[in-house]
């Protein structure tokens, strides 16, 4: 999630600098061929590109309004992972009649299950984003969209995290285990059997939460609508400078020979903007699809996963807690 309030131009050039050099070459391709071949049957009317254009941004609109839905759902998904996160512990403290390594082990178990959690969702796919040479190295810099799958170690006993290796779905385990250890306790009447519904009741929600995450990353965004948004987006701004030929020479008849001289070359930089803003338009609706790839827009799950273990180890009334996951380039992961 990029946190500066205003978006820097690095950034910004790293996304588009391929587009905006091949829609200046392509523009002033069509513009010299026009101008200076004299193929002046190239142009085309611009009432039908424009009605083109007003399509395309509905269609836009509507798939960023979709992508926006998806991230938004994620990160609602996640804010009910902290809140229980924070209810788990509460439980454990106060209902479980065990000692202080016990409480632990629980807690401790819970923290492996959001950094299981996170780790899964990172994992890519094969409908995954893929942006030029650029940006992918910045990410890659950054180690956060495929995390190494070691950050449940140091919260789990060395038996239990060598049989989570061995399991194709860990985070799924961890709960299960969770509610195996519950049995033993319940057992040893260190809780009782209200207690024990009470922590299974956090359970199935923790159950629920992990299975919505799964549902948004396993369901790619529908193909229909992201692939021909891009089409639709990419006919516009290839027919775009052939349609502002027939614009600039209307204006140019009715112009004086001095500015006829200086407006001419207008024509390349205002195809360029519009071809860009609509392309950005487009792309920003891609970035927004899948909200786990631990990519610019996306939510945040590091950051969340340090932020719940920071506040449950400050439950158990542990020293040298963690810091803050830090933002990397202005990017919270």
């Amino acid at each position: 999630m990029y946190i500066k309030r205003n978006i820097s131009w690095k950034i910004i050039l790293r996304f588009a600098w391929r587009n905006i050099v091949f829609f200046t070459l392509y523009t002033a391709g069509i513009f010299s061929v026009y101008h200076f071949l004299d193929w002046k049957f190239i142009d085309i009317p611009f009432q039908p590109l424009s009605l083109i254009g007003i399509a395309v941004a509905f269609y836009i609109g509507f798939k960023n309004s979709q992508s926006y839905d998806r991230f938004w759902e994620g990160r609602k998904i996640w804010g009910g992972i902290v809140n229980y996160s924070r209810t788990w512990a509460n439980q454990v403290l106060s209902l479980v009649n065990e000692n202080h390594e016990t409480k632990k082990v629980l807690i401790y178990r819970h923290i492996a299950w959001i950094n299981a959690l996170r780790v899964q969702l990172r994992q890519p796919n094969s409908f995954s984003i893929k942006e030029n040479a650029s940006v992918e190295r910045l990410f890659k810099k950054h180690g956060e969209q495929n995390p190494a799958c070691t950050s449940t170690r140091n919260f789990l006993s060395d038996k239990e995290y060598q049989d989570l290796l061995k399991r194709k779905n860990p985070a799924t385990h961890l709960v299960k285990n969770q509610g195996l250890h519950l049995k033993e306790l319940l057992e040893k009447d260190k809780i009782t059997e209200f207690d024990k519904q009470l922590f299974h009741g956090v359970l199935e929600e923790l159950y629920n939460l992990q299975g919505k995450c799964e549902r948004i990353k396993n369901t790619p965004f529908p193909r229909q609508y992201a692939y021909f948004s891009t089409v639709f987006t990419w006919i516009f701004v290839l027919l775009l400078p052939f349609g502002l030929l027939n614009v600039f020479e209307n204006e140019l008849n009715e112009m004086s020979h001095e500015i006829k001289q200086w407006f001419i070359f207008m024509m390349i930089p205002l195809s360029v903007l519009v071809s860009w803003i609509f392309t950005t338009m487009e792309k920003v609706g891609s970035n927004s699809e899948d909200p786990f790839e631990g990519r610019i827009n996306d939510v945040p799950m590091t950051a969340l996963c340090k932020t719940i273990e920071i506040d449950l180890r400050d439950m158990l009334d542990e020293e040298n807690l963690p810091e803050k996951e830090k933002p990397k380039d202005n990017i919270l992961y």
